[in-house]
């Protein structure tokens, strides 16, 4: 049987980069097909075509942030159970998440299917580039399924301390994404519901080597168990996934009325923009990768009531992320043209990138340090604070859009994130305070692990 991580015990720092370092690496191997396929479509096929994958990407995030939110929330509980060391809950939050995220996996896939064109004349998705939206929309969504078996297996495994599986899982999906989509664009000429096709095949062999090392753990198995989860069990899962799926879609919702002001611009615009969050998806990976570890720690410390580790593991994964903003917000800030440049072609779409970029870089350190606070107090188990976070990020990006479009053009965009992230991350921070002084009263005084 394979072994799990402990993350109850042992030095903190220690701990935290154990998790961190190939979780970081699973994610920038995420980002880097993520980013290698933006390229591809973009030098494959044309500024146009990257417009219409661009343009789904807000939607993908209203969708698979869900799942993604449920599948987080649903860990949470089952890290705590494993932190108190409560082997038939662990068992029991096990099956009954297996069992939700395939209810889950149906609705959404039905729900995104019969919507995607009805949305997609809402966001004012030009003609030039709608149908080539759909076509990758349709099978994107066709087959969450295997994203949402990969996600839902891969936030188990991270609970219970593994985050080299999902690492290995990513080196297979990436090699043969990567493949597949020069062998579909290049090759077979299918244009971009080719990238869409293989990035859903990847992703079937990304779950596949997580759930094999799933069924190799002995505290997860089911086999001679007679576990069957009661109703508390569902419902102690769906109040603990629901707000922070939430939290995801209502999130994405601010993204798409963004996306909506930008495909009014125009398909030059739609493509800057496109370019531009891939961008930062990959440089917020440090401050992603530090609030997931985040979450897994804090999640099996609260259960196991070490609270004083959750404050020490809180100061690592700070320092984590600003030492990222240092290095990748300067390269945001100093080179952004040269950045612009590798995915996009025209000199207007350069142009346009080269606008947004710097101004997100100087605030960039923002997002990094609302994903380690967020992840904190959903590991601690304190949803609701995260999820009104996300409708303050909602608020904050369409209020922003809507009043500064018309006098800035494109750069009220990036003004819009960088509102978004600084008013969710003073909600999520002010929480975690109020919430790790409750558990911990003898240590008031008390910031980020340092006492005064």
């Amino acid at each position: 049987m394979a072994k799990t991580n402990d993350m109850t015990n042992g030095s903190v720092p220690k701990m935290i980069f154990s998790f961190f370092i190939p979780m970081l690496m699973t994610n920038l191997l995420q980002q880097i097909y993520n980013f290698s396929d933006t390229a591809i479509v973009g030098k494959g096929l044309g500024d146009n075509a990257l417009a219409a994958v661009g343009n789904m990407s807000s939607l993908t995030f209203l969708i698979i942030g869900f799942s993604m939110g449920m599948a987080n929330g649903f860990a949470v509980i089952i890290a705590q159970n494993y932190g108190a060391k409560d082997i038939k809950a662990l068992k029991s939050s096990f099956a009954a998440s297996i069992k939700l995220a395939l209810v889950i996996s149906a609705f959404l896939t039905f729900i995104s299917l019969f919507f995607l064109r009805r949305i997609m004349v809402l966001m004012q998705t030009s003609d030039v580039i709608i149908e080539d939206s759909l076509r990758y929309g349709y099978i994107i969504f066709g087959g969450l399924t295997a994203t949402i078996a990969y996600n839902m297996s891969a936030c188990i495994l991270r609970a219970l301390g593994d985050s080299r599986t999902p690492f290995t899982a990513i080196i297979v999906s990436s090699i043969i994404n990567i493949i597949l989509d020069c062998v579909c664009i290049f090759g077979l000429h299918t244009g971009v519901e080719g990238a869409a096709a293989a990035t859903i095949f990847a992703t079937f062999f990304s779950a596949g080597v997580c759930f094999r090392r799933i069924s190799k753990i002995e505290e997860l198995s089911l086999k001679g168990h007679n576990v069957k989860p009661d109703r508390n069990m569902y419902l102690l899962l769906l109040k603990n996934g629901l707000p922070m799926a939430l939290m995801n879609s209502i999130t994405a919702v601010g993204c798409i009325v963004v996306q909506y002001f930008v495909n009014g611009l125009g398909v030059a615009y739609t493509s800057a923009y496109s370019a531009c969050s891939r961008y930062l998806n990959m440089f917020m990976l440090p401050g992603v990768t530090a609030g997931y570890t985040m979450s897994a720690f804090a999640g099996q410390n609260f259960g196991a009531r070490k609270y004083d580790r959750i404050r020490e593991g809180m100061k690592v994964c700070v320092l984590i992320a600003l030492t990222a903003y240092v290095i990748l917000g300067s390269v945001m800030i100093l080179l952004p043209r040269q950045l612009a440049s590798v995915m996009l072609n025209g000199e207007e779409t350069i142009s346009l990138a080269a606008m947004f970029l710097p101004v997100c870089g100087v605030m960039i350190f923002a997002v990094d340090l609302l994903f380690v606070f967020r992840n904190c107090v959903q590991g601690m188990g304190f949803p609701m604070v995260p999820m009104i976070s996300g409708i303050l990020e909602m608020v904050l990006r369409i209020s922003v859009i809507v009043l500064l479009i018309s006098g800035l053009g494109f750069r009220a965009t990036a003004l819009a994130e960088v509102s978004a992230w600084t008013g969710a991350l003073l909600m999520n921070m002010t929480a975690y305070f109020v919430y790790i002084r409750k558990f911990s009263p003898s240590k008031k005084t008390a910031v980020l692990g340092l006492s005064r």
